[in-house]
């Protein structure tokens, strides 16, 4: 089932689960109410009657009978067969994706909203499906943050399709577009690995990037929350030693995480720091060390070159390490975002995003640009303030979470 067919069966689950309103008729005589509450007086009678005598049938069996149900001997045990039985483990995953699903559908509201509302305004200023459509659909879309080349692509392939199929009406042309969205969506990502690379044996590295105020440091100490919940030994390394207050904050998260902070001087060399830190996670049999690195220097070539030294120093130690290098960046700046991704892809080896701040902007769609210009896999979500609240992306839940609600009741 593709993700399409999916929000569909989403959307009409949605709408089957809603109650139905109950029509009075207010108008209604009261004789006529009357007469139908007589007509059934009888029947209830009549049940009445029968219960009376099934009761009167049962105090005519032998008290033996009760004797005999009593004793312990002969009391017979309820056999349950081993499909009725429901894991426990099984339960416990249903619920945790049933969570993590409305934190999806939660965390884009807005985005939903806005989006939705773009396509009303959209189809309030134009009664046919036009060449001024199609131009102004474009604007809309870009103007949702899911990128001029993502714009076009969905644009031209929608001009195809309401040819092929005719279709004119407003409910019928808003589907065939988050179709199209959604169909372009999933081709992009058809090879994309959205996991993130942990090793099963042995230690390992994950290398945080970015410019600085995107949420590094607090995403940073949420992954090290969930993995110290699942019971294995983390590490942190402060090595943004340039930015005042960069090294306390972590440790501070580090402390809320209940995980140990591996730290230098402010101002001292962020390579030192991350050597300290891989030998005392090689010493110590650590599983995880996640490593803050500084978000700007003096220019973007001293920033790369300090990243690139790092990355020499775990590989001295471990050489098919870093296993992550994941670039942070702010959902809230849009194309501002797909901007410093581009920068750092070029400069670095960018294994994957972490998405902050997904909850609180409009720019959700920024997702279908990165997937669609980049080709860069996000792999964690931020979808609220809480300790808990970065998840792992899933490409399903996403796509269920942004389109849901805007799909339309075709007539």
């Amino acid at each position: 089932m593709g993700f399409f067919d999916k929000i569909k069966k989403a959307f009409m689950n949605e709408k089957e689960t809603q109650p139905a309103e109950i029509e009075t008729d207010e108008t209604q005589p009261e004789a006529e109410v009357e007469d139908k509450v007589s007509e059934t007086q009888p029947v209830e009678q009549e049940m009445t009657e029968q219960t009376q005598e099934d009761s009167f049938e049962n105090e005519e069996e032998p008290k033996n009978n009760l004797e005999a149900e009593s004793d312990p001997l002969t009391t017979v045990t309820p056999v349950i067969h081993a499909e009725e039985r429901v894991d426990p483990e099984i339960m416990e995953e249903q619920a945790e994706e049933i969570i993590v699903q409305e934190k999806y559908e939660k965390g884009l509201e807005k985005t939903r909203k806005t989006f939705g509302e773009r396509l009303n305004e959209l189809f309030a200023n134009f009664r046919s499906v036009d060449e001024d459509f199609f131009e102004e659909l474009e604007e809309t879309l870009i103007g949702a943050d899911v990128g001029f080349d993502t714009a076009i692509k969905i644009t031209e392939s929608l001009r195809q399709e309401v040819k092929l199929r005719n279709v004119k009406k407003p409910a019928a042309v808003q589907n065939t577009i988050i179709e199209k969205m959604v169909d372009l969506y999933e081709a992009e990502g058809i090879e994309e690995n959205n996991a993130l690379n942990i090793q099963e044996n042995g230690l390992t590295v994950m290398l945080f990037v970015g410019v600085n105020g995107v949420g590094k440091t607090t995403s940073i100490g949420k992954l090290a929350h969930e993995y110290k919940q699942d019971g294995k030994k983390v590490l942190l390394a402060a090595a943004d030693t340039f930015r005042a207050g960069a090294i306390d904050q972590l440790v501070v998260w580090g402390e809320r995480a209940g995980v140990e902070v591996v730290r230098g001087n402010a101002g001292g060399d962020p390579a030192a720091v991350v050597f300290d830190a891989v030998e005392r996670a090689k010493a110590e049999n650590a599983d995880i060390l996640l490593v803050d690195t500084a978000g700007r220097l003096q220019n973007k070539v001293n920033l790369m070159n300090e990243l690139e030294k790092i990355k020499r120093i775990i590989q001295r130690e471990l050489p098919d390490a870093p296993h992550e290098v994941l670039l942070v960046v702010d959902a809230t700046t849009g194309q501002n975002a797909m901007s410093q991704a581009k920068q750092f892809k070029e400069t670095t080896d960018v294994t994957g995003l972490v998405l902050t701040k997904l909850d609180g902007t409009a720019k959700g769609g920024i997702v279908l640009a990165i997937r669609n210009e980049l080709h860069l896999p996000v792999k964690l979500v931020g979808l609220g303030e809480g300790i808990d609240d970065l998840e792992r992306f899933d490409a399903n839940d996403f796509a269920i979470g942004l389109f849901k609600g805007l799909l339309k009741v075709e007539d």
